[in-house]
């Protein structure tokens, strides 16, 4: 692509390389101090919100005016994981999907894909699930839950029949991991044959990993928003789904003035 610069933050420098290899774009020096012109250029920073999540921002924020003040003839950063609402932003910001690339990995993963119910293990999941349980044409169910207190489950109620089905869990974030491993328990003791788990965003702190160890998942499902490669070492249960070629299609057509919103429902080849 003409007259586009991508810089990676620190964060995920491998998510970064990947979006620039994929639009045959070498990734912009920095380092410090910007390694090389941008004037007239559009500059595109890849950023996501994880690890250190205040000295990221910090870093992005500081990135962004370098580039503003070095004649850029546009930023726009790109934030594979956004720790903050797109509502608390004055300007325009595109919220992409990472469902698309989640239904092809089911129908080409799960061998009884159309006997499965999709399950999310909230209330607040049920917009989620629907989508997905619609656009597979199967039937979706609700985990209720309550806590004793944040990151600690109290209680779930299985709402649904999940007799002789298989079962994907499916939630945007997992952090200690306490919730889905209960659910996937429940949804054992109610029938199920096999459940697996997709998450969107997969922070896996604390007994996080050995949680999953033990819990009956056939498969644990990630994208690459965050850096996974330690943690898949001492978790065999774990599978990536690359999105990083959804957020290359992203800048591809916003520098060409094309459509996002066909994103939303396709995954580019």
């Amino acid at each position: 692509i003409p007259n586009v610069k991508i810089f990676s933050g620190s964060s995920h420098p491998d998510f970064s390389q990947k979006i620039a290899d994929r639009l045959g774009l070498e990734l912009g020096k920095t380092c410090v101090k910007i390694g090389e012109s941008v004037r007239g250029k559009d500059v595109y920073i890849v950023q996501s919100g994880c690890g250190e999540v205040n000295d990221n921002l910090m870093k992005l924020r500081l990135m962004i005016n370098a580039y503003k003040t070095a004649s850029a003839s546009g930023v726009s950063a790109v934030i594979p994981l956004l720790s903050l609402c797109p509502g608390f932003f004055d300007i325009p910001v595109d919220n992409l999907y990472a469902e698309p690339a989640v239904l092809i990995w089911i129908k080409e993963n799960i061998p009884e894909w159309k006997n499965c119910i999709i399950v999310s293990p909230d209330a607040g999941g049920a917009k989620r699930v629907t989508s997905i349980a619609d656009r597979l044409n199967v039937d979706f169910i609700l985990i209720h839950k309550q806590r004793k207190k944040a990151n600690e489950v109290d209680r779930m109620a299985l709402i649904g029949d999940m007799t002789d089905r298989v079962a994907i869990l499916v939630d945007d974030m997992a952090d200690t991991c306490g919730t889905i491993c209960h659910a996937a328990d429940k949804l054992i003791s109610a029938g199920a044959t096999k459940v697996y788990a997709i998450l969107t965003h997969s922070i896996f702190s604390g007994p996080a990993i050995q949680r999953i160890n033990n819990a009956c998942f056939e498969a644990v499902v990630v994208t690459n928003t965050i850096p996974q490669e330690e943690k898949m070492t001492h978790c065999p249960k774990f599978q990536v789904i690359v999105i990083s070629v959804i957020l290359a299609e992203v800048i591809r057509r916003i520098h060409h003035g094309e459509s996002v919103s066909y994103l939303f429902n396709h995954v580019p080849l």
